[in-house]
């Protein structure tokens, strides 16, 4: 037989281990106290009978056996009569109506004695002493209080650890209610989201507890997942237009290939055209599939500790000829001291894309800047021109995939995406700016530098 679901939670029984610890904690105390209670009473019934025996003790020095008969007899008149007894030499009881006992402290059995009481026996506590003349002084106490008192606060003890079950339960049933309901709004989330409803989110109370924190990760995670699935369903869109203009190139060109087959010159021309293409297809696949493994976040196993300023002089080294063969100019701004945690090869990539970038859409002339300093958090890098730059509304736009401003110019629109993976594999931020004139692209990166 299954239990309840409710019963099942982990938050129910959590409630019921700790209603247990509460209950058993409740059980010690409980009895903790009634010993003391006990004890304390006993204690007070003690002194009490020790202070009434010297008091008749007192009386019997000061005026014999008839002084000491008549002090029983008014004292047991009293609202607060103890019990006595008074036995001389031959055991005959001559005052008080406590049964014969033995000197010292001992328990004896007494029933009701006068007219209403009941039959009912009772225990009573008796302090029994010889006097000097051989007289026996007997003084006792009905138990009976004492055990009233002792069965009153079991009896309460046992009402409050009756009551602390019965509300840990209920509280836990309550708990768990609260939490299944929530923990179902999370499966039901979970459910449409299975079912094809991706804007699915799962609700927050506004209570700022666990399972809101989590609500609101899982709600992070979902805004992730659900920006990657556009962008994936971006690339297979655009993939499939960028590839379709290549590839009929491509084929258009072995088509004239083959009808070109004299002279010999025409095909070569043509088949080294259709290479050229053929490579482009190639490389804008190996872009893709670069793209794809640096956003699965596998090349942050080989992070090291990387001197950006060597990979930046590197680049500038390399770059240097290259553009100024296309009229312009290359310089760097290198500040000692950026060090960051990273991929070296990848890093590299990003710079080289960002200068390759700049020196492709600017015309003759542009003077193009690599500048790196170091920050608290770790490094500042940036690629700056004063070409025509990029309009304001189109600062966001140009990381994305396949995205060109002019349609007419070479490439796939590729590098600048490999530039923000690669940015957001190393938690790097990147920021596009107007360099007045030109266009200023900064990679900050928070990493620790030493």
């Amino acid at each position: 037989m299954h239990l309840p679901r409710v019963l099942r939670t982990a938050s129910f029984r959590l409630a019921a281990t700790y209603t247990c610890l509460f209950a058993g904690s409740v059980a010690v105390l409980g009895a903790f106290v009634l010993w003391t209670t006990r004890s304390a009473l006993e204690q007070q019934m003690t002194s009490r009978i020790e202070a009434e025996a010297a008091l008749l003790e007192a009386e019997f020095r000061s005026g014999g056996v008839d002084r000491l008969v008549a002090a029983v007899h008014e004292r047991s008149r009293g609202a607060h009569a103890l019990d006595y007894r008074v036995q001389d030499l031959g055991g005959r009881q001559v005052a008080g109506d406590l049964p014969a006992a033995e000197t010292g402290w001992s328990e004896v059995s007494t029933t009701g004695r006068s007219p209403g009481e009941t039959d009912d026996s009772e225990r009573v506590r008796v302090l029994a002493r010889r006097l000097p003349d051989g007289t026996l002084l007997a003084v006792g106490e009905d138990t009976g209080r004492i055990e009233e008192a002792t069965e009153a606060i079991f009896f309460a003890l046992w009402w409050a650890l009756g009551l602390t079950l019965a509300l840990g339960i209920a509280g836990g049933l309550v708990l768990s209610s609260g939490f299944l309901r929530r923990v179902d709004g999370i499966a039901r989330t979970a459910e449409a989201i299975v079912d094809g409803d991706f804007e699915k989110r799962i609700p927050e109370r506004g209570t700022q507890d666990d399972l809101d924190r989590l609500a609101r990760t899982l709600n992070r995670m979902l805004d992730r997942i659900g920006e990657l699935m556009i962008g994936m369903r971006q690339v297979s869109n655009a993939a499939a237009h960028e590839l379709r203009t290549p590839l009929a190139r491509l084929r258009q060109q072995l088509e004239t290939a083959l009808a070109e087959s004299q002279p010999a010159s025409g095909v070569e021309s043509a088949l080294q055209r259709a290479i050229a293409e053929t490579d482009g297809i190639l490389d804008t696949f190996t872009a893709l599939l670069r793209i794809a493994q640096i956003e699965a976040g596998t090349r942050r196993a080989g992070f090291r500790l990387i001197d950006l300023g060597n990979v930046a002089d590197a680049i500038i080294e390399a770059f240097a000829a290259p553009v100024e063969d296309q009229g312009k100019t290359l310089v760097g701004s290198i500040a000692a001291g950026a060090r960051i945690r990273g991929d070296r090869d990848l890093l590299t990539q990003l710079l080289a894309n960002l200068v390759e970038n700049a020196s492709r859409h600017t015309p003759p002339g542009t003077h193009i800047e690599v500048g790196l300093i170091a920050t608290p958090t770790g490094a500042s890098l940036w690629v700056a021109d004063d070409g025509p730059g990029v309009p304001a509304e189109e600062h966001e736009r140009i990381f994305d995939r396949f995205h060109r401003l002019d349609r007419a110019r070479e490439g796939v629109g590729l590098g600048l995406s490999l530039v923000k993976a690669i940015a957001d594999l190393h938690g790097a931020q990147l920021r596009v700016e107007d360099n007045r004139p030109g266009l200023r692209v900064c990679v900050e990166f928070g990493g620790a530098h030493s």
